[in-house]
């Protein structure tokens, strides 16, 4: 279930983002389930490959993807029972997800498009501000748990007093920028235009087509539903199952469903409410999280 779990719900979490969005815009809007129709959709669709793309090109969508797969077996869905001592050490996640970031960039530029090119730019050097205070907030609830398991955070925070819980919502705030940055929301980035003026993550997946760019789409949900998880589960395990009885991974199923429901939201409300930032804007948003990181570890 675990492994399945982040794949299977993913598109449907980026289809109650529009969903919502669309009702702030006083539209009816598609079905939350259209991202699942357009995945398939891409499925089928034959492939145009450019003449100068290399290895890279055809390896990157395979490689990103089966990251997301990774690292969505490796975070804290529903249960905290799960020992998993290889990839659920907080640095590794970390630095599985930048690499499907690295993927995506390199297969940007292999074409030689100009475009590709100014979106890789501009995706590795959010990145790179992002890294700083998503690793940070990460660690508050490591250090708040003794453990960089994150598995075993989710169990350590889920008993905790809310008194002592006050580090952990800074580092929250924190977090939850670094989601918008990761995920190339607003207002980092607009995630469903095609000006170049604004691109970022789309300007790199220009090129690609068919089964290929299905699969960055997939993986681009799966990182979405990734970090849902572990803002959930880090931040507010309240709910989560610590046995594997069926009553208790069911309940932890519904607390998942309704704090997912909860950020989901909160993104909507995010994006419908500002603009986007001008690209030199969004280092001084980055550089706010990364204080409220700081600022919760000193908390502990």
């Amino acid at each position: 279930m675990q492994i399945v779990f982040i794949p299977a719900l993913s598109p449907l979490a980026l289809g109650v983002i529009r969903k919502i969005k669309a009702a702030f815009q006083n539209r009816k809007g598609a079905s939350v389930l259209q991202p699942y129709r357009d995945i398939w959709k891409l499925l089928h669709k034959d492939e145009v490959i450019s003449s100068d793309a290399s290895w890279v090109f055809r390896f990157a969508p395979l490689a990103v993807f089966s990251i997301t797969l990774v690292v969505g077996a490796s975070v804290p869905v529903f249960a905290s029972f799960l020992a998993n001592d290889v990839t659920s050490d907080i640095l590794v996640i970390v630095y599985l997800m930048a690499s499907a970031t690295f993927f995506v960039a390199l297969a940007g530029m292999d074409t030689g498009s100009a475009f590709g090119g100014f979106g890789s730019s501009r995706e590795v050097t959010v990145a790179a501000l992002a890294e700083g205070g998503l690793i940070l907030s990460l660690l508050t609830v490591a250090l708040m748990s003794g453990t960089s398991n994150v598995f075993a955070i989710a169990q350590t925070i889920s008993s905790a007093d809310l008194a002592s819980l006050l580090p952990a919502f800074f580092a929250f705030a924190g977090f939850f920028v670094v989601l918008l940055a990761e995920n190339k929301r607003f207002p980092f980035d607009n995630p469903s235009t095609h000006l170049e003026l604004t691109m970022i993550h789309e300007a790199m997946i220009l090129e690609y087509s068919g089964k290929r760019l299905a699969l960055i789409e997939w993986a681009s949900a799966n990182k979405l539903m990734i970090f849902i998880a572990l803002g959930a589960n880090l931040f507010f395990p309240w709910g989560i199952a610590h046995d594997a009885g069926v009553m208790a991974i069911a309940f932890a199923i519904i607390a998942f469903a309704a704090k997912a429901l909860a950020l989901c939201m909160s993104v909507a409300v995010v994006e419908s409410t500002i603009a986007k930032l001008r690209f030199f804007r969004l280092p001084d948003l980055l550089f706010v999280s990364f204080i409220l990181s700081v600022i919760a570890i000193g908390l502990i």
